[in-house]
């Protein structure tokens, strides 16, 4: 990733980053516990319930969110600029369409 540091701030330049594999990840920041990262992925990532809150933020792409509740599954399109809350209990898969860059804010060590 081109990122530009020094001892008070950090540029992370998102459009270009990528990884080697699907879901690969670099680190923004940690703060208190939580984890800032930013991933790229262009597949599917598993079906699962996060140890504690989660923010979603599409950077780049496009990604279908599958969320398991009571009444099925229901699937949230997510686009550039859009922000997506999982609290703790909800089960869902983020399936990018083609090439995602995402921005997760998580718990330290979470699913």
């Amino acid at each position: 990733m081109e990122a530009t540091k020094s001892k008070t701030y950090r540029v992370a330049r998102a459009r270009n980053f990528t990884a080697e594999r699907a879901w690969g990840a670099t680190d923004i920041a940690e703060m208190n516990g939580i984890t800032i990262r930013l991933h790229w992925t262009d597949a599917p990532y598993k079906w699962h319930v996060n140890d504690g809150d989660e923010v979603f933020a599409v950077l780049d792409g496009h990604v279908d969110m599958h969320v398991r509740g009571t009444e099925g599954v229901e699937v949230v399109v997510l686009g550039v600029g859009d922000v997506f809350y999982a609290c703790v209990g909800c089960e869902h898969v983020a399936h990018p369409q083609g090439a995602a860059r995402i921005l997760v804010v998580e718990t330290k060590g979470s699913v």
